[in-house]
């Protein structure tokens, strides 16, 4: 047997594993990896390569970014401040036809660019949003999915997770990736709104009108959200003057979050153990799944897979536009069958080197493929963000919960042609930095 063909079947043996089995995606490819080093090469080698492999993945400084922003996140999930960021949403545009699933999304997109993870975000707005939809009557359909759809927010958005580990596995600059995740971020959250705009034009039955509140209240509200404001202004204005490194940022961020809290008395003891607790077990996760990814590159990596493939794609008599959205399409499968972050973790190796060797650039790619790969947090049959929802509107069913959410649908793909004709989008405000 060739060395491509155990390539491809560790991967086929991987799709088996998650699918059949309760195996965690991250233990899922260090296992396969592991057991197909030792094929190609042999038992010891691949004894060596784990430890080396954990090694340099959990000793590198740059890492700890990633449980810094989440404990930022977290503190502000518990501490209630989310809410104050959608009461001042919902005075904004709640008495628009639809204006509360709009408000959710806006919500949702500014929780997001503090949370910086999308399982998080739907969460919390679930909690907060879904209750007041259900009481002004809307959909079922609309407000989950309005939920779901603008909860992935949070992978685009930055500070994110993803956008970070793209980072460090291509060596570009994280902070130009969130400047070109915020383009995008605003262009997907506008194409959500106008779903929900287009959607209860059509079926006005919806999405009824809410309450109107005079100006005075709206100026008001805003005040209620003058802490995300602060948050925000501290992690995105220190990255790009330069005050902050990304790590420091997010340990800044997760310092001043906790002073909000404590100033305004939001934040029992008992809520702030649960808020260390979740961000020990998302910091696992992430960690796992880096550390499992890059135990499963290794192993691809021997068998010569990623070469093989980006030497048959340059060998394609097609223009480099279908070659990529052929990458595109293998993004939004792979994003159906298994967790985004593990995805982009084993694929950016491959198809990375073939988009710049194409002309793309680079960090466009990154911020691009991001974006597709957020189908697969509301996508079945893993789609994490939806059933994160459907946990919480515990009285909507699974199926009309995967409705509501495949309504936005279009707003993703139109984010990518946007993307794909004007690369300004993800490249302008990178291009400003020094």
């Amino acid at each position: 047997m060739s060395l491509t063909m155990i390539g491809l079947l560790g991967i086929a043996v991987l799709m088996v594993v998650l699918f059949l089995t309760a195996t965690p995606v991250a233990f899922a490819m260090a296992v396969v990896g592991f057991l197909g080093f030792c094929c190609v090469v042999s038992f010891d080698a691949a004894v060596n390569m784990v430890g080396s492999v954990l090694w340099a993945t959990f000793s590198k400084y740059d890492l700890t970014v990633i449980p810094l922003f989440i404990l930022m996140g977290q503190i502000v999930f518990y501490s209630g401040i989310n809410e104050k960021l959608y009461h001042a949403a919902y005075n904004w545009v709640g008495h628009i036809r639809g204006g509360i699933a709009m408000a959710t999304v806006i919500a949702c997109s500014a929780f997001a660019a503090i949370c910086g993870s999308n399982t998080a975000t739907a969460a919390t707005m679930s909690t907060v949003a879904l209750p007041q939809m259900k009481k002004y009557g809307y959909n079922p359909k609309l407000s989950t999915g309005s939920v779901a759809a603008g909860s992935t927010l949070g992978v685009v958005i930055p500070p994110s997770v993803v956008l970070i580990l793209i980072g460090l596995s291509t060596e570009q600059s994280i902070v130009k990736l969130f400047y070109g995740g915020f383009g995008a971020g605003i262009v997907l959250t506008l194409m959500l709104v106008a779903t929900v705009y287009i959607i209860c034009s059509i079926k006005p039955q919806w999405g009824p009108v809410g309450e109107k509140v005079d100006f005075k209240t709206k100026v008001k509200s805003l005040s209620g959200a003058g802490e995300m404001v602060l948050l925000f202004l501290l992690v995105i204005i220190g990255l790009y003057a330069g005050f902050f490194t990304p790590a420091e940022a997010a340990a800044a961020g997760a310092f001043i979050a906790l002073i909000i809290a404590l100033v305004r008395k939001q934040m029992p003891i008992k809520q702030f153990i649960k808020a260390l607790k979740d961000t020990l077990r998302a910091s696992c996760m992430v960690m796992m799944i880096v550390a499992g990814a890059m135990i499963f590159g290794k192993f691809l990596a021997v068998t010569r897979l990623p070469y093989n493939i980006a030497d048959w794609v340059a060998t394609l008599a097609v223009s480099k536009t279908v070659v990529l959205l052929i990458i595109f399409a293998i993004y939004i499968i792979g994003g159906m069958i298994m967790d985004a972050l593990a995805l982009l973790i084993i694929t950016i190796p491959i198809f990375f080197p073939i988009a710049t060797g194409l002309g793309y650039d680079p960090l466009w790619f990154g911020v691009t493929i991001t974006v597709i790969t957020t189908l697969g947090a509301i996508s079945p049959p893993v789609g994490a963000v939806t059933f994160v929802v459907a946990s919480v509107a515990k009285d909507v069913k699974m199926k009309d919960v995967f409705k509501g959410v495949s309504i936005f649908i279009p707003a993703y793909i139109l984010c990518v042609l946007l993307l794909m004709a004007f690369p300004k989008i993800a490249t302008l405000l990178p291009s400003l930095l020094k």
